[in-house]
């Protein structure tokens, strides 16, 4: 796996984790009423997620999370490189994948659309799917 593959998907990761922070706040504040992970545990695959035991249900969430964060940070870092440098590919990509859920992984899994849900949920959605591409298109600093 090449340098920028690796790189963007530990990014990806540390993305994934920043979306758990930002949907901590969002479903506390009730904006959302689960997150997409839990929406895919508990309606998607319920009897898999059953066969959790309960006491690491949350982790294993986490874990799939943030391993979906960072299969989507490597795909990121298969762009070619005039794209991911501009400063827009980041939010953009972040956009794609809330956009992907929505359009392919939501009716895989029988869960709400995005019509279905309130424009809070939405704003909240774009929100930390923005904030995830912000974090995967973060460049370095070169001297």
């Amino acid at each position: 796996m090449n340098r920028e593959i690796r790189h963007s998907a530990a990014r990806g990761v540390v993305a994934a984790m920043a979306m758990s922070g930002m949907r901590r706040v969002t479903t506390g504040l009730g904006l959302l009423p689960a997150t997409p992970p839990e929406e895919i545990a508990w309606e998607g695959v319920p009897r898999l997620f059953m066969r959790i035991p309960p006491r690491f249900r949350g982790e294993a969430l986490e874990l799939a999370h943030w391993s979906y964060g960072a299969a989507a940070g490597a795909a990121f870092g298969l762009l070619p490189d005039p794209v991911r440098r501009n400063v827009w590919s980041g939010p953009l990509y972040g956009l794609a994948t809330w956009a992907l859920f929505e359009g392919l992984v939501a009716p895989a899994f029988g869960l709400r659309s995005s019509a279905e849900r309130t424009a809070g949920e939405r704003i909240a959605l774009i929100a930390d799917h923005t904030l995830y591409g912000l974090v995967v298109g973060a460049r370095p600093k070169t001297g």
